[in-house]
């Protein structure tokens, strides 16, 4: 069936294939980890901080990784991260006993440079397989893939609990290792050879030599990002943990329907924008703006003592209707706006900047819950949304060729 489509077609299912396959084992890992580590005793502050080198070495990642995909070529990047997450799988495999909080951090230390060499290769091959002039094709690919990813990352992480319950933590670990490495294997076999490989062989001062459009969309990543995570990652849980009295299950069921949800409105987001052609920066100012006044909104609610519960329900599903679309917009963006010949610099670049955004975020989120609680970090997060918007808006116009 394969064979009977075109050259491009084929890498783009072959690649969104690996990316797919990826996303599982990132989301069912992240939920076995933090059930296990839960029934352990620790608590949710605890659990969180065992994903700080996960999100730490995808900052190092994507600014290295850009530069190896451009020298080496993008499918042997997307490779070597599906390599590196089958080792960071077969690290958890070892007897309970040596299953220690260092251990575990070193493991998902490995899955983040995993996911992030594979997130860059995935989102920069795509530039490759679209005409320049054919920027509606370009936005629907980049929509599918990234809202595709989020929903299989929401399905993942029911598919963790659903292994743990069955099999238990190392029966789940094990299938899913098993599971990538014929994934893997078969990426060996049929991606396209020094895909993404640059003509000019880039220097390692070419990592952070970048056009003030790249260096725009990065810093409104960061902040919208870290708008995202200051509230979402440890404060959200914690606060439907102990002051809703949700249980576990509840809480893990709530946030990967979220999730899912998050990645179908992401796969169709260019319905909402209604653009066929190039997307004009108004459009991501304007989704942005929007964007800011959700956790506003949502802090009004709580500080004015309206019904706790509902305001989040509501509350949540308006921000990830809208930070849906903004992610699309802005991924995007930095596809269309990077350069052809070495695209994953740029993308790897833009990327190091979402990492750094998420970290931000995670320490921003459990310190600063602790000392004021969710409405503190639901305003912190208006602000850095006030703030990307405010950056969006100095993009200048897209040239044909970058």
């Amino acid at each position: 069936m394969l064979s009977q489509l075109s050259p491009a077609i084929r890498q783009y299912l072959i690649v969104t294939g690996n990316y797919w396959a990826f996303t599982l084992t990132d989301g069912a890992l992240r939920m076995l980890v933090v059930l296990h580590f839960h029934q352990l005793g620790y608590s949710a502050l605890e659990v969180a901080m065992l994903f700080l080198f996960y999100e730490f070495f995808g900052i190092v990642t994507n600014l290295f990784g850009g530069w190896l995909g451009a020298r080496w070529g993008l499918n042997r990047t997307m490779n070597i991260g599906l390599g590196i997450q089958i080792v960071a799988l077969a690290m958890l495999l070892v007897p309970a006993s040596m299953l220690t909080v260092v251990w575990v951090m070193a493991a998902q230390a490995l899955s983040g440079i995993a996911k992030d060499l594979n997130k860059m290769s995935a989102k920069s091959t795509i530039k490759l397989l679209v005409p320049d002039d054919k920027q509606g094709q370009l936005y629907k690919w980049v929509a599918i893939l990234t809202g595709s990813k989020n929903t299989l990352k929401g399905v993942g992480f029911f598919l963790g609990g659903l292994l743990l319950t069955l099999i238990g933590f190392q029966g789940a670990v094990l299938a899913m290792a098993v599971m990538l490495s014929l994934v893997w294997v078969g990426s060996l076999i049929f991606l396209k050879k020094e895909s993404g490989k640059a003509k000019f062989t880039p220097k390692f001062k070419d990592i952070l030599s970048k056009s003030r459009p790249i260096n725009i969309l990065s810093g409104a990543r960061f902040l919208l990002f870290g708008a995202r995570d200051v509230w979402f990652v440890v404060a959200l849980p914690v606060f439907l943990a102990s002051q809703l009295d949700w249980n576990h299950w509840q809480v893990g069921s709530f946030l990967a329907l979220w999730v899912i949800g998050y990645g179908f409105v992401q796969s169709v987001a260019p319905k909402f924008t209604k653009s066929d052609q190039d997307v004009p920066k108004t459009q991501a100012v304007v989704w942005n703006a929007l964007l800011t006044i959700s956790p506003l909104a949502l802090a009004l609610a709580l500080w004015q003592g309206l019904p706790v519960t509902q305001s989040i329900i509501i509350g949540l599903g308006l921000f990830g209707i809208l930070f849906a679309i903004n992610s699309s917009l802005h991924s995007y963006l930095i596809v269309s706006y990077s350069r052809a010949d070495g695209v994953s610099l740029d993308v790897g670049f833009y990327y190091m900047a979402n990492a750094a955004g998420r970290l931000m975020g995670t320490v921003l989120s459990g310190w600063v819950y602790q000392q004021w609680g969710l409405v503190a970090c639901l305003m912190i997060s208006t602000l850095l949304l006030l703030l990307s918007t405010a950056a969006i808006s100095f993009l200048p116009a897209r040239e044909q060729s970058l």
